[in-house]
């Protein structure tokens, strides 16, 4: 008898984490595996942040906080979305969260019911279907390809609505493509979601700040949606601060009560060292960081790297992602080639086979929605990816 309940049994392990565990396995076993799978900047926190965390343990700021967090915090926040989005928020309309993955969370849990239908485009994050499946949602996937830039088009959007669509969820710059939508697009799909007044859109936004063709767009600027757009942002991508745990809503009020009753019972308020060290970080103009412009820098000549060396790679396809630190390329030509002991039959094997054969650890593209593809971070030095990308040319040669 499974003690189990349904619900955590109809769960998936996230298969970037699982990738990631699986890769220092072999690690702790002396391989010199290189780990290509992990969603997170290589660089440090900056020091005015940590300075600013360290401040606080002083000042013995070690108390509970609010749930919806420290006002001052939420202030930030709707000074930084005024700054750099030019989007008007009240701090009663923000709400602080362990994680932008909380805040996805308790934005779906609040809003789907049973049976409400969530538009999602595919290649989407790992996460989305499987926190529409706890809330008991229906997750309709829109698929895009390589050639529209991993790119929901409005035909799309507007085929797939129902009268039990309650939700859009998106992210731009995307994980796992890097692909970051212009405004123009972004206007367009507008104008689809405002004919359906019941439809609310998730705007995922936590790559915000790593983006190489300008300005960042968000949906939630157009008047048409603006009182139905949740932005969910946070510190984890722009800042280097993935281990800190803070992510954040700004959402209609009515949403943001009902997600601080929601964590209020989960789990109520984020570190308060974290938050203030993120007071410090929504404080600094990303126009004058110098390590926000270092760190940009640094991803960018990466992907022209890794696009560059994939190119050298019999049978890949590749777009050029626009933002992120992802690179998302189309594998199916090695579908059925085999070395004469394994045989790639999906981009599972693909991966696996990379693993074992190359010690690369990569994502497979089925966990994105597109099981034609991989994605591959380059969130690593520059040496890494080099070595990565010739053990990838090296061991994808011995297949035919």
């Amino acid at each position: 008898m499974n003690i189990l309940s349904e619900r955590i049994r109809s769960l998936s392990e996230s298969a970037t984490l699982e990738m990631t565990r699986r890769s220092r396995q072999l690690k702790a076993q002396g391989k010199n595996v290189i780990n290509l799978s992990i969603g997170e900047p290589d660089f440090n926190t900056p020091d005015n942040i940590k300075n600013a965390a360290k401040e606080a343990i002083d000042a013995n700021h070690t108390h509970y906080t609010p749930v919806s967090g420290l006002p001052e915090l939420r202030k930030a926040i709707t000074n930084k979305l005024k700054r750099d989005n030019n989007l008007d928020f009240d701090y009663e309309q923000i709400v602080v969260s362990n994680g932008a993955k909380q805040s996805i969370a308790n934005t779906v849990l609040c809003l789907i019911n049973p049976g409400d239908e969530v538009i999602v485009s595919a290649p989407y994050w790992v996460s989305y279907p499987e926190i529409v499946k706890l809330a008991q949602g229906k997750m309709v996937k829109i698929s895009t390809t390589i050639e529209q830039d991993f790119k929901v088009t409005p035909e799309q959007v507007e085929a797939a609505i129902t009268p039990r669509t309650k939700v859009f969820i998106f992210s731009s710059p995307c994980n796992p493509t890097g692909s970051v939508y212009s405004k123009e697009e972004l206007q367009r799909i507008a104008e689809v979601i405002a004919k359906h007044p019941n439809i609310y859109v998730i705007s995922d936004e936590i790559y915000e700040y790593i983006n190489y063709i300008g300005k960042h767009e968000s949906i939630a600027q157009f008047d048409s949606v603006k009182d139905r757009v949740i932005v969910v942002n946070g510190v984890s991508k722009g800042y280097a601060m993935t281990g800190w745990r803070i992510g954040y809503i700004a959402a209609p009020l009515q949403i943001a009560k009902a997600c601080d009753i929601l964590q209020g019972q989960i789990t109520s308020g984020a570190s308060s060292i974290s938050q203030l060290a993120s007071l410090k970080a929504m404080q600094t103009d990303p126009g004058t960081s110098n390590e926000l412009k270092e760190m940009i820098t640094a991803f960018k000549e990466r992907r022209d790297l890794v696009i560059k060396l994939l190119e050298d790679i019999p049978g890949i396809k590749s777009n050029k992602p626009d933002g992120a630190f992802y690179v998302f390329p189309d594998i199916s030509y090695y579908f059925g080639k085999s070395n004469g002991q394994e045989k790639i039959g999906n981009d599972r094997d693909f991966c696996f086979y990379l693993l074992n054969k190359a010690l690369i650890a990569i994502v497979p593209g089925s966990a994105f929605g597109s099981p034609d593809c991989v994605r591959i971070s380059y969130a690593t030095s520059n040496d890494n990816l080099v070595d990565a990308l010739n053990r990838m040319k090296q061991a994808l040669a011995e297949l035919s």
